[in-house]
């Protein structure tokens, strides 16, 4: 397809003059050479931009709008509510119906050790809460020492101060003074990029775990609070963990007294094929991230799920010395609470987790079928409704292409088609991670888009 000509008026001269876009190029956007739409409509898996371009979102935003576009359940929900009461803080155990309701079907949803959930707004906001009750809970237990966090190069937490310390990509460091002192990064678990082009997969795992337990050892296990990680790496990537390798860290994690965080924001609620992808893994945390498919995007809501052991701890602590002072002033927000309800309630009815399940292998299948034998792919990986394509310049030699020189421009041709994917940041990486609503006709258009975008970048 041909997309509109875009509409250059007040409206655009304000986005430019007005509005200071996240993770954009600032200068570009100001000058208007950025290719950011404003969008004005949704409907399932398709949004609409105000030149009338209707495209097919396969990233559901950021991997958030679960439940697809224009749900008239959610919105309802939140103006319903919105009259009824719009707000009232949740401090000193002042309590609303809908923060309540959700909380008890999030924990319905959670794993069975996991015994409270504490809201907030975005993803960030909720790993600065693990963090900071993972030192109170070391602290707690006279090991105030314990506060160093490791995470892994590639991994993706946010983008506050604590949670940009976390995240592992460079250019959330530089020229920010980040990551804080004390947040260490371990090795990206890539078999793909792997130092040792000779190295079997089972070496590489043993490697993997050698190498954070190395880190352990070095830092002093009496030194480190915890692990964090996504289940399956997001924004690094979209990378599967290799067989045994949670196995493996927990492992070494309970060995060291250390606990483990993992920041289900991308796979939370569904986006695994199962509830969780702790779940899906094999993982038993002690702090869940969650936010994104909680509420399908439609209101920003986050959750920090902790586990018994941590509640327990937390809850003595307040009996020893007063009142827990943490806290935001939108934490349990009714609206958006509002919005997580009607949002469970829908995956439920509509079988989205299920679907999510069923359509996954689909996708990726039809992603070898199409490009799988083309000569710049050098993988196609991918779990639950969670998919990528790598590509290289020669992938039997693991040349690469000077990153991102290849991935923007694919994105760019599958637009022109009409289909929204996203070029990931560390590699030439296309990115798919569709409403779990989408139809196998609307991955089929996907991944025909995929095929065009290839052949004109790329050409066999």
């Amino acid at each position: 397809m041909t997309l509109d000509t875009p509409i250059n008026d007040a409206l655009a001269r304000w986005d430019r003059e007005c509005l200071f876009h996240p993770t954009t190029h600032v200068a570009n956007h100001a000058r208007g050479d950025t290719p950011g739409q404003i969008m004005t409509g949704g409907d399932g898996v398709y949004v609409t931009d105000r030149n009338g371009n209707r495209l097919l979102d396969g990233f559901a935003a950021l991997y958030c709008v679960n439940a697809g576009y224009g749900r008239s359940e959610i919105a309802d929900a939140m103006s319903k509510q919105a009259q009824e009461l719009a707000y009232f803080h949740a401090f000193a155990g002042h309590g609303n119906e809908p923060a309540i309701r959700l909380a008890r079907m999030i924990m319905d949803r959670a794993p069975e050790h996991m015994a409270r959930v504490y809201f907030g707004l975005s993803g960030s906001d909720a790993n600065e809460t693990n963090v900071k009750l993972a030192w109170h809970y070391h602290i707690l237990r006279g090991q105030p020492e314990k506060r160093k966090i490791i995470s892994r190069w590639r991994g993706y937490h946010g983008s506050g101060l604590v949670s940009g310390s976390l995240t592992g990509l460079e250019s959330y460091h530089k020229r920010f003074h980040l990551p804080l002192p004390g947040f260490l990064h371990t090795e990206t678990p890539h078999y793909l990029r792997r130092a040792d082009p000779e190295m079997s997969e089972a070496a590489y795992l043993t490697h993997l775990i050698d190498a954070l337990e190395e880190m352990i050892l070095r830092e002093g296990a009496d030194t480190i609070a915890a692990f964090i990680g996504e289940p399956i790496m997001g924004t690094g990537g979209i990378l599967p963990p290799p067989p045994g390798y949670w196995e493996g860290v927990q492992l070494l994690l309970a060995k060291h007294d250390i606990l483990l965080i993992a920041d289900e924001v991308v796979t939370g609620f569904g986006r695994m094929g199962e509830m969780f992808g702790a779940t899906y893994y094999g993982l038993k945390p002690d702090f869940m991230t969650i936010a994104k498919g909680l509420t399908s995007a439609y209101a920003p809501l986050s959750g920090t799920i902790m586990s018994d052991r941590v509640f327990e701890e937390l809850s003595r602590g307040t009996d020893e010395h007063g009142v827990l002072c943490h806290g935001w002033t939108y934490s349990a927000h009714p609206v958006c609470a509002a919005a997580g309800i009607a949002t469970l309630e829908l995956i439920d009815k509509l079988g989205l987790v299920a679907k999510a399940a069923e359509n996954g292998p689909y996708l990726r299948a039809k992603l070898q079928d199409a490009v799988g034998d083309h000569p710049n792919v050098a993988e196609i990986r991918g779990d639950g409704l969670l998919a990528a394509v790598e590509l290289m310049q020669d992938p039997g030699a693991r040349v690469f292409f000077p990153t991102m020189s290849v991935a923007p421009k694919v994105a760019a041709a599958m637009l022109r088609r009409g289909v929204i994917s996203r070029a990931m940041p560390e590699g030439d990486i296309l990115g798919f991670a569709p409403p779990l609503c989408i139809s196998r006709d609307e991955i089929d258009i996907m991944v025909t888009a995929l095929a065009g975008a290839l052949h004109d970048v790329l050409p066999r």
